[in-house]
């Protein structure tokens, strides 16, 4: 969304296992800590474009009634701050690590197309199973599809 990697509120509040509007509040309450770049609301665009992609409910069908809030890295990183629960700060962990392994993949495709993806997943397949880096490949591929999937 806006070139960026994104999490929805709703998305980190139920990985932080906090209600939706507690986690706004609590930004709001610290909103200095969340500059653009960190977090921003969506557009009514935005939102028409995102409902029509996964089928949120409307407003008027007691669904969400207001815009959501997309959170880049950063945001994601704050947020454990701003939430102070051990939770909170184990997930930021995961979801970071998340962003920082998917970081060359975006590298690699930016760089050299769907043929270096097609090489980098052949050789992913070709990496033995007990191998520490193949095993940790797939598990932050299982992560990252549960996250962005």
């Amino acid at each position: 969304m806006r070139g960026e990697r994104v999490m929805l509120d709703a998305d980190l509040a139920a990985l932080y296992g906090v209600e939706t509007r507690s986690l706004v509040r609590a930004v709001k309450r610290n909103i200095t800590r969340f500059p653009e770049d960190f977090m921003f609301q969506l557009t009514p665009e935005e939102v028409a474009s995102l409902r029509s992609q996964t089928g949120i409910s409307s407003s008027s069908h007691g669904g969400r009634r207001y815009r959501p809030y997309a959170f880049t890295e950063h945001g994601v990183t704050m947020l454990a701050a701003v939430l102070k629960s051990p939770r909170a700060v184990q997930v930021s962990i995961e979801v970071v690590r998340a962003f920082v392994r998917i970081r060359p993949v975006n590298r690699t495709l930016s760089e050299g197309g769907a043929a270096k993806h097609s090489l980098a997943r052949e050789s992913d397949e070709r990496t033995p199973i007990n191998s520490r880096h193949g095993a940790k490949r797939r598990r932050s591929g299982v992560l990252v599809s549960r996250l962005w999937g």
